[in-house]
């Protein structure tokens, strides 16, 4: 097959969303097919639409001859009004990439609707759907209010090399000291690290710490408030701020975690938490959005009510002090993550999915 594939930035970007087209493109790729990767630039929102009235990039597309056109959703305001006019010359099938809906998240109530518009008006344009999720495929259902062809293809986390043994995080679970806890995600705060240092300022302290890893130049005024929020309620000496991590550094902190915690207002997989539990570490999240696809609350993990810092501090507290506990989800969350399919069987599927749909 020869496909573009619309992305902004580079596909290098450092997320789960980024990760699943990487692992897409270099599949097509091992298996013969010519992958076109066609940049947008990272722009604000309202400049994102005006990609929809450039002639040079409608001429760029029209002259590729694709067999396929892969869209990331996320460039969906830049592609809204441009890929009906796209379909008026061409027969090249649209398919879009949706890891989740930007309507799913929390906007301002002035701005909500404008952006459920004009997903809706970029959703009706695609001709098939590769979900990350059953979570993600309902919300787009629901906002189209119809149900096109489609896969549902999960993430996976098997692009880690990770040593562990049963035994070994059995032991860890009981050791004696603070509960070692993990934060990894871009610092936003989509990503709730502001419900956990609420939360933990409710523990006693110096019974847990904490490690924040993730990129923090995203939003510089969130992260101020974080560690000025950390400082006046005097648990700033138990967080350590890392910022982004090389995989080999990240992997030797959560292999000396217990417990990752990302409270996310919404996920449309969470692919963060698959990874924490490959090191046999429990995931704490909410249960708005994907993550109780891949938690069962009370098994591998637990999953809270959004934007609850109350209820995540009681389930901190009760791992901590149940050790045994501890012990028991971290192995079942290994287990959970080993059986999860691999990234080579889910990107076959989609492969399929787009052999068909190009036929």
């Amino acid at each position: 097959m020869h496909l573009g594939l619309i992305i902004y930035g580079t596909l290098n970007t450092v997320s789960g969303g980024y990760l699943y087209d990487r692992q897409l493109v270099r599949y097509l790729q091992q298996h013969g097919d010519e992958v076109i990767v066609i940049s947008l630039p990272w722009k604000w929102y309202g400049r994102h639409l005006l990609h929809n009235f450039q002639s040079t990039l409608r001429q760029q597309l029209q002259r590729s001859n694709f067999d396929l056109l892969l869209q990331d959703e996320l460039n969906h305001p830049s592609l809204f009004w441009l890929n009906k006019q796209l379909q008026r010359v061409d027969n090249c099938p649209l398919i879009s990439i949706v890891h989740h809906l930007r309507s799913s998240e929390e906007h301002p109530a002035l701005l909500h609707p404008i952006y459920r518009y004009i997903e809706r008006r970029y959703l009706r344009t695609i001709d098939g759907f590769v979900f990350n999720s059953k979570t993600t495929h309902a919300s787009v259902e629901t906002l189209l209010k119809q149900n096109k062809p489609h896969i549902v293809a999960y993430p996976a986390a098997d692009h880690q090399r990770i040593k562990i043994d049963r035994a070994s995080i059995v032991q860890r679970a009981h050791e004696p000291g603070s509960l070692r806890l993990i934060f990894v995600g871009n610092i936003i705060p989509r990503k709730g690290c502001h419900l956990l240092l609420q939360a933990l300022a409710d523990l006693p302290q110096g019974s847990w710490q904490l490690n924040v890893v993730g990129d923090m130049t995203v939003d510089p005024p969130y992260v101020r408030h974080l560690k000025n929020h950390a400082s006046t309620s005097g648990i700033a000496p138990y967080i350590h701020w890392h910022g982004r991590l090389a995989d080999p550094d990240l992997t030797r902190l959560l292999l000396t975690s217990h417990v990752l915690a990302v409270p996310s207002t919404y996920e449309g997989f969470g692919i963060v938490y698959l990874e924490a539990m490959r090191h046999g570490l429990p995931a704490i999240a909410t249960s708005s959005g994907a993550a109780h696809e891949i938690i069962t609350d009370g098994v591998q993990g637990f999953l809270v009510p959004p934007a609850d810092p109350l209820t995540l501090a009681r389930r901190l507290q009760t791992v901590n002090n149940d050790r045994s506990l501890l012990a028991r989800q971290s192995l079942a969350a290994l287990d959970r993550a080993l059986e999860h399919p691999t990234w080579a069987a889910s990107m076959s599927r989609v492969r399929q999915f787009l052999l068909n749909m190009a036929a």
